[in-house]
């Protein structure tokens, strides 16, 4: 079914493989299962086939070919086949032998075709249009019995288990890391994939954690167990032990794959025994460590607090699902998010970690794993139809749900009047934001008690930059000196996987503008329009992820130019190159390019040193808090402004409150600007590191030092004034945003 491309989760990658290539390959069933490195795509068909790809967050997946035969159920969607009376009588594998072969003989058939459904996944006619569902869904929708009996058919499950099917089929991942929402059925869908794989696999072991001891072992007994329990004879495996085991459950015989060759045979003394046990373990950084997995699920690890972290015990437990280099388990982490100060921020990271489209130099990404966001509008109660998908937006009739019940008005509005509900409440809409998200940075709101800055307008401002088309408004990419040649002019290359995000392009009369002095140094020439703030770093060496970040903001001032935009930023850049050189040069690249000078902060040197060497002196700006003649020798020499004086801490956070109050989201009061119009602050990372940004500890915020310090560069003498006037001083009077609006705590 055609979805609404502002709301699709996934799109189809055309053209990937070529038409005669395909039929080649389809023809003779040559496809197979797991990473094409050819075509950089993950196959998780298993008859050899490819019919549509897809990618889904950065991960092309390839589906099977869709049967040439007709795919027809009566319903037209979505309904679970009813056991048969007669086969529900049996219980076990024992008790089959010792039917007939006219009772045998009858059902067979059923068997055989239950056992390929959940080997190689199911076609099935969802409103017209042919559906596929992987192995793992299926055995969740016809055998997963959970607390509301069958699950419903939802299209935003489907994505999940083919993405998890890729998972699986990788053998770059580790699995997967889940961004959901409350009730989206995460726990049971893991359930559900943990009692399937266990029930098919020979010595192996599958593991459960959470937030909690009591959380796991709930998971244990109130899901996986019963949906074991309530499998098909010819699914489950001889269990050892109780029926409602508490701690572990066991597996000392299989279910043996019933087919027609082999239902007449007893010789069940001979089967080997699958050895293979499901268990849960308390929560700790070192559950499981020492042990080998097959399959973990990681439940609520955004809810660990300390002193447990998800990234100390994903670290342990990673390498049980390792044999050296080769990835023998797959772990299926998922969870809302909590307050960033109670276990979502080690979330978070770990979240941004697994990004598919970021990976080392063996593949992989950062964590392992690959991550997943699905925003709610997918999978929230009351407002998806008997297709198993969302009514997004106000129907002109009433739609009926899958509950039976009439849909009157889409998820989006329902979802826009709570937050308007909301907006007296800062706390309570935030928490709403974590549990309910339409995008990741509503997941990872935090809490907005004790911030340093306004809240309601960075999130004002954060809300509306998610809602345009960034393409529109922002451009990554790398800047370089023509023809190779240093010291010559800077050309800017846009580029996918660019370090740099840029906002405005300056017209081409005001590019590399620059005049040499009388000593034959170079001076920016576009002084008057902007600066950049820098926190650099110094160490060499090639850090995958590791240390802190070189930070590189630009900012205008005001101005009577019409070709530049005024008190806007309209460059960031937060990365860690494999050198400080080429840190160094990107920096230099960016003043020369768009003629700026540039405040850096100078507790680490080497960047101030490389201008000078290079003849940028006089790009780079002496402290603006200070007068010349109070300046230090190596200050005059270099330039530059510390960052351990309290007036310069103090002068930094009170020139980003102060650009907050009058260019961040709405000015109700109409004090700035008209109180209809939204801030032109497009730089979501850097909004998002002024939200936590603490200033005992400043050091954790890049983006927050740099884009201080540009604004400091833009403001010139006056952040002396702006600091005497700051309500912030150092003894940290921060925000209440408690009410309807941020205020100043008394």
């Amino acid at each position: 079914m055609a979805v609404d491309p502002k709301y699709a989760l996934y799109h189809t990658v055309r053209d990937l493989v070529s038409s005669q290539m395909m039929h080649h390959m389809n023809k003779h069933k040559k496809w197979e299962y797991g990473y094409n490195k050819e075509y950089d795509m993950v196959i998780i068909s298993k008859d050899g086939t490819v019919g549509e790809i897809i990618e889904i967050n950065h991960l092309r997946i390839a589906l099977p070919l869709k049967p040439d035969y007709g795919i027809q159920n009566t319903e037209n969607r979505w309904i679970p086949s009813e056991y048969p009376k007669e086969l529900s009588k049996i219980k076990d594998t024992f008790q089959w032998n010792r039917q007939d072969n006219h009772f045998k003989n009858k059902w067979v058939g059923y068997i055989e075709e239950e056992f390929n459904r959940r080997e190689f996944g199911h076609w099935f006619a969802n409103k017209g249009v042919p559906t596929y569902i992987t192995g793992t869904h299926y055995m969740y929708l016809q055998w997963s019995k959970i607390d509301i009996g069958l699950p419903d058919f939802r299209e935003s499950n489907r994505i999940f288990f083919i993405f998890w099917e890729a998972c699986v089929a990788d053998n770059r991942s580790f699995g997967m890391c889940y961004l959901k929402n409350r009730r989206s059925g995460f726990s049971f869908m893991s359930s559900a994939e943990i009692a399937d794989t266990a029930t098919i696999s020979y010595d192996a072991r599958l593991g459960i954690c959470s937030k909690t001891g009591p959380d796991a072992k709930k998971m244990f007994t109130d899901k996986v167990v019963p949906i074991v329990r309530n499998y098909p004879f010819f699914f489950k495996p001889v269990q050892d032990g109780m029926d409602n085991p508490k701690t572990e459950l066991a597996f000392r015989l299989p279910a043996s794959k019933i087919t027609k060759k082999n239902m007449n045979e007893e010789k069940t003394e001979e089967i080997e025994a699958l050895d293979t046990t499901i268990d849960w373990k308390n929560t700790a950084d070192n559950s499981y460590d020492g042990e080998k997995l097959k399959r973990l699920v990681e439940d609520e690890a955004a809810k660990l607090e300390k002193p447990n972290n998800i990234l100390n015990g994903w670290r342990v437990r990673k390498t049980c699902l390792r044999l050296g280099s080769k990835i023998i388990g797959k772990c299926m982490m998922g969870s809302t998010s909590n307050a960033l100060s109670k276990g979502g921020d080690n979330y978070k990271k770990m979240y941004y970690d697994s990004d598919p489209s970021k990976r080392s130099a063996n593949g992989q990404t950062k964590s392992g794993l690959y991550s997943l966001f699905i925003p709610m509008e997918w999978n929230f109660e009351g407002y998806i139809d008997m297709y198993g998908f969302p009514v997004f937006e106000d129907p002109k009739t009433p739609v009926i749900g899958i509950d039976g019940e009439k849909i009157e008005i889409g998820v989006i509005t329902y979802w826009n009047n709570e937050v308007a509900s909301l907006k007296s409440d800062s706390d309570a809409l935030n928490e709403f934001y974590r549990q309910f998200p339409r995008t990741e940075s509503h997941a990872f709101r935090d809490e907005s008690k004790q911030s340093l800055f306004n809240l309601t307008k960075i999130y004002q401002q954060i809300d509306h930059n998610e809602s345009l088309i960034k393409e529109r408004f922002l451009t990554r990419g790398n800047f370089h000196w023509k023809d190779g040649i240093k010291d010559s002019e800077v050309v800017w290359s846009p580029e996918k996987n660019g370090r740099f995000l840029v906002s405005w392009m300056p017209p081409a009369h005001l590019r590399n503008k620059r005049e040499k002095n009388r000593l034959g140094k170079f001076i920016p020439g576009n002084s008057h329009l902007g600066a950049f703030g820098c926190d650099p770093y110094d160490i060499s060496g090639v850090v995958y992820g590791a240390g802190s970040n070189g930070s590189l903001h630009g900012k205008t001032k005001f101005h009577m130019e019409k070709e530049a935009p005024t008190n806007q930023f309209f460059l960031e850049y937060v990365t860690r190159t494999q050198t400080a050189e080429i840190f160094f040069e990107d920096v230099l690249m960016a003043c020369v390019f768009y003629g700026m000078p540039i405040l850096i902060e100078n507790n680490k040197q080497r960047l101030l040193v490389h201008f000078k060497d290079r003849g940028y002196r006089q790009y780079s700006l002496n402290r603006p808090d200070r007068p010349t003649h109070k300046l230090s020798k190596t200050e005059l020499e270099l330039g530059g402004i510390p960052n351990s004086s309290v007036d310069v801490i103090q002068a930094h956070a009170s020139g980003i409150e102060t650009f907050v109050e009058k260019y961040v989201g709405f000015d109700s009061e109409g004090t700035y600007r008209d109180p209809e119009d939204i801030g032109d602050m497009y730089f979501i990372r850097t909004l998002e590191d002024w939200a936590k940004f603490d200033i005992t500890n400043r050091t954790k915020f890049d983006a927050s030092i740099s884009s201080g310090l540009a604004i400091m560069a833009t403001t010139g003498s006056a952040i002396r004034q702006e600091t005497e006037k700051s309500k912030i001083n150092v003894n940290f009077v921060r925000y209440d945003n408690s009410g309807t609006v941020s205020q100043i705590k008394k």
